[in-house]
C-alpha cells in the first residue's frame, strides 16, 4: 500500500465535506473550503475517491482508473435468492474448456471483494495445464492418509476410495485461493463462485485439495506457494454435466 498517494485537486474541490464525513479513519479535514488529507498511511480504501461529486480526489499507483456510474447496481432480491437456493455442488463436468475471459471475470469478482482493513491480500492460482500433476500429488498423499481420512470423510468410511480424479472430478479448471486472512479469502471465494455460476459453470469447493496444498511440500512447490502462504479454499470449475429440478430441503434457520 505504500506506493499509493492520495491527491486532492484544489481546482475541482468544492469543499462539500462528503469525503470528510465518509472517511472511516477521519483522515480528511476541510481547510480554506478545500479538502486536505492529514496522512498518507491510511487504509487507502478509496471512499474519498468514490464519493467525491467532482472527481477531485484520486489515488496514484493503480494500473486502472475508477469506473464512473450514476447509481449502484442492485440485483433483484428474488432472483438472487432463487440463484442461491438452486445452487448445487457439482461433481460431474463436461469435457469443455472454460474460456479465459470467463476465468478473468471470476477473478475480478474476487479482486473487488472487500477485505479487512483493505488488505487486498488474496491471490489466485489458476490450475489448467498443471491440474493433473497437482491432483496426482494430492491423490498419492491422501491414499497414504486413507485410514485417517476415514475419521472425517463419509466417502472414505463407505469404502469409496480415492481414485485418480478424487479432487477435481475431471473438471477442466480449478482456482486455488490464497490469503493471509482466511475470512478475506473465503469472502472472495464466495463471490467468485456466484460469478462462475452466473457464467453457467458448476462449482465444487474442494476442501480435501486445500488440506493437501497446505501440508504437502511437493504440492506447494508445484503451486508456487511461498513459505507462509496458506491456501484458503479451492474452487473446482467446469460446465456441469448434470441437471437438478428442485431445491433441497434445509433445517429451519436458528434465529436468536
Amino acid at each position: 500500500m505504500g506506493r499509493h498517494t492520495i491527491i486532492v485537486d484544489s481546482e475541482k474541490c468544492i469543499g462539500c465535506g462528503l469525503c470528510v464525513r465518509d472517511c472511516p479513519q477521519s483522515n480528511i479535514d476541510i481547510a480554506n473550503q478545500k479538502a486536505v488529507i492529514k496522512a498518507q498511511d491510511c487504509l487507502m480504501c478509496g471512499h474519498c475517491v468514490a464519493i467525491c461529486p467532482k472527481a477531485a480526489v484520486s489515488i496514484t499507483g493503480f494500473e486502472e482508473p475508477p469506473e464512473e456510474f450514476e447509481k449502484q447496481t442492485m440485483l433483484s432480491p428474488t432472483e438472487l435468492l432463487d440463484a442461491i437456493k438452486t445452487r448445487r455442488s457439482i461433481r460431474r463436468f463436461k469435457q469443455q474448456e472454460v474460456p479465459g475471459e470467463v476465468i478473468g471475470q471470476i477473478i475480478e469478482a474476487g479482486r473487488f471483494t472487500p477485505s479487512a482493513v483493505n488488505a487486498q491480500d488474496v491471490s489466485y492460482i489458476v490450475l489448467k495445464d498443471e491440474r493433473e500433476k497437482a491432483e496426482k500429488i494430492a491423490v498419492k498423499l491422501f491414499r497414504r492418509l486413507l485410514p485417517l481420512a476415514s475419521l472425517f470423510s463419509k466417502e472414505a468410511r463407505a469404502g469409496v476410495g480415492i481414485d485418480d480424479h478424487f479432487f477435481f472430478k475431471k473438471a477442466p479448471t480449478a482456482i486455488v485461493i490464497v490469503s493471509k486472512n482466511r475470512i478475506n479469502g473465503a469472502l472472495a471465494a464466495s463471490n467468485m463462485a456466484l460469478m462462475a455460476e452466473a457464467n453457467g459453470l458448476g462449482v465444487l469447493y474442494s476442501g480435501f485439495f486445500t488440506i493437501a496444498a497446505n501440508v504437502s511440500g511437493k504440492l506447494r512447490r508445484v503451486l508456487g506457494l511461498e513459505h507462509k502462504e496458506k491456501v484458503v479454499t479451492t474452487l473446482v470449475l467446469g460446465y456441469p454435466d448434470v441437471n437438478y429440478y428442485r431445491t433441497t430441503q434445509r433445517e429451519t434457520a436458528r434465529i436468536r
